[in-house]
């Protein structure tokens, strides 16, 4: 799910969902740099908090 959350708002999927075709202040939104960053920084925290999860669980079973 991190992965996807840094790679989509930069991808051309991001702007073609049902969302955005409907509401048009949802794409005024979407489109903000602002605001994919945002989901970007929220998906790189996900994957650091992963892989901290994983470093722990790798400790775990080295004890």
């Amino acid at each position: 799910m991190g992965l996807l959350l840094v790679l989509a708002p930069w991808s051309p999927i991001w702007e073609r969902n049902y969302f955005m075709q409907q509401f048009p202040w949802i794409a005024a939104v979407a489109r903000n740099n602002f605001v994919r960053g945002a989901v970007t920084g929220l998906g790189i925290v996900n994957l650091a908090a992963g892989l901290a999860e994983l470093l722990a669980l790798f400790a775990l079973r080295r004890r």
